[in-house]
């Protein structure tokens, strides 16, 4: 083995070592370490993959997309190296390999399931050359990073073309995803079908309104969410493609969204133990991919079903006898999605969002404007009230006041932990949490001491209240 590979292995792990010492996750700063002293230790590394590399990319449900996936492979018996945290730069791809190799550089693995950044996607795919890959949707996110959605697709695209030989898993319903399909002649679409929730109307929020093709206006018979729908250009023909996987009869059950999977001729029931039809997309894509690897139906669905969301994912707590949701918010459509839960949730409830402008976060917070906040307006006789947090929180309480809510429902507390506190302690029967990302662990955390991960453990609730 290459000296200069086993001497960065070396280096990455006393860098994860020294992480753990000072209480850190250590997910990134392994791999930059090794990438240092040798800049080609992903390639090498990826290369002992048995069956190969996946890699799952877009905007919104990566990192569920991509725990789906991995989860699905490792309980139909392969072994999975996986990216599980959300550590999606070239950086956290690295640690991923890092952790699952000894110091002498051995490593035994099928499959490598990793979620990556859509700026770091071609830097990713051209080391690890990857056998399949899935694109989720195209938002506008941190544009102060990644700068106008055009650019953020073309990139992708330009790094698509180059791997000729990888097959592709999209999403029917975005037009911005589909015409990737044209680039090869092995894509495998996913989408749903129209039900209850579908609206024809136009929000503020539309991200292609725009033939990806010709540049002609895009018609749309309807909308899941977003430009998420059925849609097609008059001008040149371009259409929504038929999806091979496409969920049918969405719709909510209690705290749980299921659907009927269509593959081929045949159907197949499925429950996901979490909320937010965003979710479906997120199992049909991983549905999608497992069929293309050629597993089982009978395999996949279970898996699914019994999936735990990750960290921040629409993750459940429970505070004595009220339910506790955190969800990582990023951009508008993703916000505009969480806020629907408040309305698929019916009973009094308190809402607490943090707003931070760290780097990872982007530090532009614009975006907020463009959040469909005015739906709060109506929605607020149900909400006991909005707790701002986080290093923004002066402005996130401006923007919910320019939407409408009144001033008296909103309180506007920098500090994390008392904000925490606050909300737990309000009058609603249950309580949703959103923060961006250099908030969301901060927060998990401090939910942690509070409440209790619902169906393990016992109920927390009756500690000590925070100072």
């Amino acid at each position: 083995m290459d000296a200069k590979l086993l001497f960065a292995i070396s280096c990455g792990k006393a860098a994860a070592r020294g992480s753990r010492m000072l209480g850190r996750p250590g997910s990134s700063l392994p791999g930059k370490v090794a990438l240092k002293v040798y800049p080609w230790t992903l390639r090498d590394l990826a290369a002992r993959a048995q069956q190969g590399t996946i890699l799952v990319t877009g905007t919104n449900g990566k990192t569920t997309t991509n725990n789906m996936l991995a989860r699905i492979l490792q309980q139909a018996g392969a072994r999975v190296i996986c990216n599980r945290e959300g550590a999606n730069l070239i950086t956290g791809v690295t640690t991923a390999f890092l952790r699952e190799t000894t110091l002498f550089g051995q490593m035994e693995f099928d499959w490598a399931v990793l979620e990556v950044d859509e700026a770091s996607f071609p830097g990713v795919a051209a080391q690890v050359d990857p056998r399949l890959v899935v694109v989720t949707n195209f938002f506008r996110d941190q544009l102060d990073r990644y700068g106008e959605l055009d650019r953020t697709v073309a990139v992708i695209r330009d790094a698509v073309e180059r791997l000729p030989e990888t097959r592709l898993v999209l999403n029917a319903d975005d037009p911005l995803v589909a015409q990737f399909g044209e680039l090869g002649p092995s894509a495998v679409y996913y989408g749903l079908a129209p039900h209850a929730r579908v609206v024809e109307r136009r929000f503020r929020v539309r991200e292609a309104r725009f033939c990806p093709r010709c540049g002609g206006a895009l018609h749309y018979a309807f909308y899941h969410y977003s430009q998420l729908g059925l849609f097609r250009c008059p001008n040149c023909g371009f259409r929504r493609p038929a999806p091979e996987v496409e969920g049918l009869q969405a719709r909510y059950q209690g705290e749980r969204v299921a659907c009927t999977i269509r593959f081929g001729e045949k159907e197949f029931p499925l429950e996901l133990p979490t909320q937010g039809f965003y979710n479906l997309y997120n199992a049909l894509a991983a549905f999608a991919a497992g069929m293309t690897l050629g597993l089982e139906p009978g395999q996949v669905v279970p898996s699914l079903e019994t999936y735990e969301p990750a960290t921040g994912r629409l993750q459940r707590f429970r505070y004595r006898d009220k339910p506790v949701y955190l969800n990582l918010v990023k951009n508008p459509a993703g916000f505009n999605e969480a806020l629907n839960l408040l309305y698929t949730n019916e009973g009094a409830k308190d809402v607490f969002i943090a707003v931070n402008d760290n780097a990872a976060d982007g530090r532009d917070i614009s975006w907020l404007w463009d959040v469909d906040f005015e739906v709060l307006e109506e929605l607020q006789r149900d909400v006991a009230g909005f707790v701002c947090s986080g290093l923004r929180a002066e402005e996130m309480g401006v923007r919910l006041k320019y939407a409408g809510v009144q001033p008296a429902k909103i309180l506007v507390e920098p500090d994390l932990k008392a904000a925490v506190h606050r909300t737990l302690k309000g009058n609603g029967a249950q309580a949703f949490f959103f923060a961006t990302y250099t908030a969301l662990w901060p927060v998990e955390k401090l939910l942690r001491t509070r409440v209790t991960p619902e169906g393990r453990g016992r109920d927390v609730g009756c500690r000590p209240s925070l100072p």
